[in-house]
């Protein structure tokens, strides 16, 4: 028997990762289906949403929760079983291991022996990047961004002079927070928000980060939502002489760290990179 051919109903021992779709249910693929008619248990991330996804396939299936709150405990149990099952594993949408726990599953089924397969599907991410128009040659997926201002200026700060497309995951509560913080930290980018992916009301919006910013900040979009951000340089910027002579003039009125925002503001150079510029000048 097959491990990637089932036959007569019943699928080889091991882990199955399966995608799923991130929002419009016929997105899922038949070998998806197939797998999850199949398989002996489902590990997931909220029954619920999953049962309606079986639901939609016509099948039910033992359905194990396992997510940020319970991988630990649950997880030695579900790398037993697959020694004689197959286990599937989803999560609430798109592909497993994308902001989930999933690698540390897939990390000790292979270290027990077990046998693991990939069902490649949707992802909202590279999603995202096809939508956004912006470069897809490198990019960075950053997950969510830290809910504490300082941390998530820290982080933003320490990706800043990556020369690589950046993707962030965001709630929609939290978009307008978020956009400015990257508008602060990053300048005047390009960038794009993308949600409802896949869905009725799938809308991709592109501006610079402050416009994006001013546009969210009072009115928090529904769904789950996915910010595209170009490298820096992708959009015209002052020269590094120029923005020397305005750090320069704004030193003479400021600290450095508000001297950096004014530049960044009226340059679109990233805040970051102004304010160690700020630093150096300074101390001459």
């Amino acid at each position: 028997m097959s491990l990637f051919q089932p036959e007569e109903g019943r699928l080889a021992p091991g882990l199955y990762i399966v995608a799923t779709p991130i929002g419009n249910l016929s997105d899922l693929s038949s070998r998806a289906a197939t797998i999850l008619g199949q398989a002996d248990a489902i590990a997931v991330e909220d029954s619920r949403v999953t049962a309606k996804l079986l639901a939609h396939i016509g099948t039910k299936r033992q359905m194990i929760p396992y997510h940020d709150h319970n991988a630990d405990r649950v997880r030695p149990g579900l790398i037993a079983r697959m020694a004689t099952e197959a286990i599937a594993l989803v999560s609430d949408a798109g592909t497993p291991l994308i902001s989930d726990p999933g690698y540390k599953l897939v990390r000790e089924a292979r270290e027990a022996g077990h046998a693991i397969v990939t069902i490649p599907g949707p992802c909202a991410a590279i999603a995202a990047l096809t939508l956004a128009g912006l470069p897809t040659d490198r990019f960075l997926f950053m997950g969510f961004l830290p809910a504490k201002a300082k941390a998530r200026a820290d982080t933003i700060a320490e990706v800043s002079a990556i020369r690589a497309t950046l993707v962030f995951y965001e709630s929609g509560p939290r978009l307008g927070a978020t956009l400015a913080a990257l508008a602060e930290g990053l300048g005047g980018r390009e960038a794009a928000v993308a949600r409802e992916i896949s869905k009725t009301y799938e809308e991709c919006v592109a501006d610079t980060l402050p416009a994006l910013a001013a546009r969210y900040a009072d009115a928090p979009p529904k769904g789950e939502i996915v910010v595209v951000v170009a490298p820096p340089g992708e959009a015209p910027l002052a020269g590094a002489v120029d923005a020397d002579a305005l750090l320069v003039r704004a030193l003479e009125r400021m600290p450095a760290a508000k001297a950096a925002k004014e530049v960044s503001q009226a340059t679109g150079l990233a805040r970051a990179d102004l304010y160690a510029r700020a630093l150096e000048l300074k101390a001459r």
